[in-house]
């Protein structure tokens, strides 16, 4: 019988969607987020709303009626030292505030391995790439202090390539799924680490659910990848569709934003796939433009990032100003990078004044 395990998610959007899989599996998961997510997900559970490939309907899974347990907490709550595994769910600017900064600092005290689900990597696992400067990066995050106690040969990133988002007429326990992709992930420095993530590849890849039309297989997958590079082809889908969503005076969504001016979209896409070849990447580990585009098709929202520049936020995952530093570092330059930048910061200054 396989090992259960016990895991700690920061983060209840991302979060939730993982967690969900893994109770499936049998795990135990705690969940860290604010206080009224808490108690709605020890009260209700965290729901979880999957569309099913090829029978156009919708599944919601509820973690009080699976074989592992889902609980959550706050932050000041969470003993990193009983879980096996770590993940880091939260949004970047999150991870510098009160509590969740000290619980970065237990978790870097307890050696636990921890893997990112974060757009924007964790400065502590871009010192796992040999071509980096990850001391000329710090200006592109919040507080590139928060990640100095943790270890690279500890950390990982996964992409958080499924689309999923809060539907604003339910309670803040329910996550909607829009674009049902995979989660890539890869491996740790060790192969010890590696293998809990390959376990969890496995139990998700052969869990089947019940509904009326008989046992199903369930969208949203782990895989996990030996190159380290994998996850970074998030990077050129942000930067071709998530921050060309933020205009000037509002916010559009993916798919105009990818579709309204197709070759222009290509063409900052590829600018970013070849800067991820640059650092070592295999270009056949990345997605190819077409199949982006395709996906795009069905992303009807702005993007997490634009939505919350339009609510008011001071700070958010700043990918764009971090390839834009990498690319410079390679004497690498594009003026739709630039473009992007240029109107995030003005967002972020009008918000902040």
């Amino acid at each position: 019988m396989a090992t259960k395990r016990n895991v700690l998610i920061l983060g209840a959007s991302y979060g939730s969607l993982l967690g969900a899989k893994l109770a499936l599996a049998g795990h135990d998961v705690r969940l860290v987020c604010l206080p009224d997510e808490a108690k709605l997900i020890n009260e209700e559970g965290a729901r979880v709303r999957l569309p099913l490939r090829g029978l156009n309907k919708t599944v919601e899974l509820n973690t009080q009626e699976m074989d592992g347990k889902v609980s959550a907490s706050g932050a000041g709550d969470a003993n990193p030292a009983d879980y096996d595994l770590v993940g880091m769910a939260m949004q970047e600017p999150q991870y510098g505030a009160g509590e969740v900064r000290d619980l970065l600092g237990r978790i870097a005290d307890a050696n636990r391995p921890s893997m990112s689900i974060m757009n924007m990597p964790p400065l502590t696992y871009l010192r796992r790439i040999p071509e980096l400067d990850a001391e000329a990066l710090r200006s592109s995050y919040t507080d590139s202090a928060v990640w100095d106690a943790l270890d690279p040969n500890l950390m990982t990133l996964c992409s958080p390539d499924p689309q999923a988002f809060r539907p604003p007429e339910e309670k803040v326990n329910v996550l909607q799924v829009g674009l049902p992709t995979n989660f890539k992930a890869a491996r740790f420095e060790s192969d010890e680490h590696t293998a809990i993530l390959k376990q969890f590849e496995e139990e998700i890849q052969a869990i089947r659910y019940p509904t009326d039309d008989g046992e199903v297989e369930l969208p949203v997958k782990l895989r996990v990848h030996d190159s380290i590079f994998v996850p970074l082809a998030k990077w050129a889908m942000l930067i071709a569709g998530n921050y060309r969503c933020v205009q000037a005076d509002e916010m559009r969504p993916i798919k105009e934003a990818v579709h309204s001016d197709i070759e222009e979209s290509k063409a900052a896409y590829n600018w970013v796939i070849d800067l991820c070849v640059s650092l070592g990447a295999d270009r056949n580990d990345l997605v190819p433009f077409e199949k982006y585009a395709k996906a795009a098709e069905s992303l009807l929202r702005p993007s997490s990032a634009a939505r919350a520049l339009a609510g008011g936020a001071k700070n958010i995952e700043r990918v764009d100003k971090l390839v834009q530093s990498i690319a410079a570092s390679k004497g690498m330059q594009s003026d739709a990078v630039d473009e992007i930048v240029r109107l995030v910061d003005g967002w972020e200054r009008k918000n902040r004044g």
